[in-house]
């Protein structure tokens, strides 16, 4: 494998422009595909497989005008007045002839069922009832006819305009949802009054905030002070940026053509730009050792460093791919294509630190180490000797290896005893900063009618008996049955199908989404042996945001063993393979578990206990995303293999070349642990900036891989790591000799190739 790479790495050396040429050719395809097909995101989260979508589905495929998703608009008056004023309701009146106008809107006034008969009948009802009988709501009405799809709250001051699509919210264009903001729009400078747009109708934002820009300059700064030198420090930032354009471009140049969501382009970014420039900084690092320590030519020790160093990188970048391809067996589309961006988006960076590095390294030629920074590293040498922090460092941790390891333990341990009161979700709305629009109109609602109307419940009864059809009077029965369910604060009918055997229902409760009640309710609709269901002799089918938040935290639930158990039995024949031990590769996997443990616990004390939230720019908080413990897992069981082959492989190269016992791990620490140091601090600040972004889910990801990498590159790697290879001293490299003469030697330690370079120089 050494041997191979050094052969890649010396051509590209000499033929820079040939490799620099074609990279920027492939940049330039990606950059027209994209010109040609735009670019298209979605916050679309489908869970195929699971009851909610199932649903879904049939309504999609027998009454599609009811398929469609809801938007709505909250108007409030000033305080002390009422909407029902007759110039309030005008504008009111002109906001909902516009919007039921627009396209993708369907418009009730045209939409006649027998369905809608009952809702008359219903508001009948209401109109007839006693007060106690009465929700805290009623129609708003205008000339005594009911302006369409507008609640108003008993106090007045609150109505409530909802509408529904004809397809999917999030296939609806942005156009059509800005256009229904802006006719509201005017009625708030008419009418005096304030307009709250839903979450569903405010665009989705996908640039790149300060924070980011942030992390890639401390990354620079990072770079800058391990290189020494504006060129060195300046090629892995340019080549990572290279591999982001493109891995995240290529993923928007296919949108068109595939359904990709936000999320997804902000985690190829977050990762493919970490791995980026980390992976070149190990190359670039390694040629310069080589030129300091053996006075190598600048050629020869970019040719050994990415024969050396770039095997770590190849299968350090294997191992990443292989945990997040991992995320393919839980056959979630919109995860599927997360991990495969993500993992593309690291593929290319292998590939730009294998190929194109060694090719601008050809264009830098010597200047990679001026002068200047050889006389530095000289007399830093002569001083130094073995009083530098990272050797009193490793031989502390040795000498207390056993007060280090349990002390470690204690700590990881209780970081992660949160996790056991994890509450899985999906942040919406009701954990949204006060200050934003989709907040103040959850809130708006909920203080109006209930927080129940923010998270309604679509219900689809279907007659059991093929040929059994559907009445206006069997529908007002089962509607007053399914309004006297508890937790249940109204239910409608929306439609039926043209055989009468299908109906629609929407369901409001009384609690809101994320509420464990609301979650309950859901259960009990769905059981069959419902005493409605068994009456009425009918199958009842629930979907709606917490139906699809059930699904979709026990869906992932059922396949997170076996996409733990894929990951980690690759992983470990890979370090298997890249170490030739058998110790090593369970040790890491160990270290791994006590740090994804301590992630999780930490992310729940911050985001759902609320602990620091204002230190993080948010002030709500709220429930966990249901599929981050998948991703997170992924994502940090490779990166954090990444270090382990970095730190370990140095270590093993010590013990190949001749060091025994502690003394190769002191050895390869002493070598290593610089720039496996700098390249924890360039990923922590990499994904820390991706915190302070106003997206929740990006926030929380952002986050768990802060805090994720910071305790397995620190605590786990550069402290656990050397205690548990000290207590097994020489052993740690044991291996069965029929398992050695199986497995092939890939000399990622660059053994071989450095006999065959001897060998060559002899001649």
């Amino acid at each position: 494998m050494s041997i191979f790479l050094y052969k890649i790495g010396n051509l590209a050396y000499r033929k820079s422009w040939y490799f620099i040429t074609a990279w920027l050719v492939i940049l330039a395809v990606v950059g027209t595909l994209i010109g040609v097909n735009g670019i298209h995101v979605s916050s679309n989260m489908k869970i195929e497989g699971t009851e909610s979508q199932r649903i879904l589905d049939q309504l999609a495929q027998e009454l599609p005008l009811a398929s469609g998703g809801q938007g709505s608009i909250v108007f409030q008056a000033p305080d002390g007045e009422r909407m029902d004023t007759p110039e309030r309701m005008a504008s009111i009146s002109k906001v909902i002839s516009e919007v039921y106008q627009l396209e993708d809107v369907l418009n009730t006034a045209e939409y006649a069922t027998e369905a809608n008969d009952v809702s008359l009948l219903m508001m009948q009802m209401m109109q007839n009832a006693t007060p106690d009988q009465l929700p805290p709501y009623g129609y708003m009405m205008m000339d005594g006819v009911p302006l369409p799809g507008v609640l108003l709250a008993n106090d007045g001051k609150t109505a409530l305009f909802q509408f529904q699509f004809l397809k999917d919210v999030n296939s609806v264009p942005q156009d059509v949802k800005d256009a229904i903001i802006d006719a509201a729009k005017l009625a708030e400078t008419e009418a005096n009054i304030t307009v709250l747009p839903s979450e569903s109708l405010l665009p989705l934002h996908l640039g790149i905030g300060s924070g980011e820009i942030i992390g890639v300059v401390v990354a620079a700064l990072v770079l800058l002070m391990t290189l020494g030198s504006m060129v060195a420090a300046g090629l892995p930032l340019l080549t990572a940026l290279l591999g982001v354009g493109l891995g995240v471009g290529g993923a928007f140049s296919l949108s068109s053509m595939i359904e990709m969501t936000s999320v997804s382009a902000m985690l190829g970014l977050m990762v493919g730009l970490a791995v980026g420039i980390d992976y070149c900084l190990f190359i670039v690092n390694r040629q310069r050792r080589l030129i300091f320590d053996q006075g190598l030519s600048a050629k020869e020790a970019a040719s050994r460093a990415i024969g050396t160093s770039g095997s770590a990188v190849f299968f350090a970048g294997l191992t990443v791919i292989i945990a997040l391809c991992g995320m393919l067996v839980i056959d979630i589309s919109f995860l599927s294509i997360m991990a495969l961006v993500a993992a593309a988006t690291v593929f290319i960076n292998v590939l730009l630190a294998l190929t194109l590095l060694p090719a601008l390294l050809g264009l830098v030629g010597e200047r990679i180490c001026s002068q200047k920074a050889r006389q530095k590293h000289e007399s830093k040498a002569k001083i130094q000797g073995k009083s530098s922090f990272s050797d009193k460092w490793v031989r502390g941790v040795i000498k207390f290896r056993w007060p280090v390891i349990i002390g470690i333990v204690v700590v990881l341990g209780f970081a992660a005893t949160p996790v056991t009161k994890m509450d899985m979700g999906i942040p919406g709305a009701a954990t949204a900063n006060l200050d934003t629009a989709a907040r103040q109109s959850y809130d708006a609602i909920t203080e109006g009618f209930g927080e129940g109307f923010n998270g309604p419940f679509v219900i689809v009864a279907e007659q059991t008996d093929a040929s059994a059809t559907f009445t206006p009077e069997s529908l007002m029965q089962l509607v007053m049955e399914l309004n006297s369910q508890d937790n249940v604060s109204q239910v409608s009918p929306l439609g039926m199908s043209e055989s009468g055997n299908l109906a629609i229902f929407s369901l409001i409760p009384e609690t809101g989404p994320s509420d464990k009640a609301t979650k309950d309710l859901v259960t009990q609709l769905r059981d069959p042996d419902l005493s409605i269901v068994q009456s009425h002799n009918i199958k009842l089918g629930v979907t709606g945001f917490t139906a699809v938040n059930i699904d979709m935290s026990a869906k992932l639930a059922d396949v997170f063993p076996l996409y733990i158990g894929i990951i980690v039995v690759l992983s470990l024949i890979i370090l298997l393979l890249v170490f030739r031990s058998v110790v090593v590769p369970i040790k890491a996997t160990i270290g791994f578990l006590l740090s994804i443990l301590a992630t999780f616990g930490c992310t729940t004390a911050v985001f759902q206990w609320g602990w620091l939230g204002g230190l993080f720019g948010f002030d709500t908080a709220g429930p966990l995303l249901s599929f981050m413990p998948i991703i997170i897992t992924g994502i940090l069981y490779g990166l954090a293999m990444d270090y382990q082959v970095f730190l370990v492989s140095s270590m093993r190269e010590a013990y190949v070349h001749g060091h025994r016992g502690t003394e190769s791990v002191v050895y390869g620490y002493n070598q290593a642990s610089r720039v496996v140091l700098a390249a924890a601090v360039i990923m922590v600040s990499v994904f820390a900036g991706f915190i302070f972004t106003e997206d929740i889910i990006i926030k929380q990801i952002g986050f768990a891989l802060t805090i994720g990498i910071f305790i397995d590159a620190f605590i786990v790697r550069m402290t656990l790591v050397p205690a548990i290879m000290a207590i097994f001293d020489s052993k740690a490299w044991w291996m069965p000799k029929w398992l050695d003469r199986m497995l092939p030697n890939l000399d990622v330690e660059g053994d071989k190739l450095i006999t065959k370079l001897n060998e060559k120089n002899e001649q």
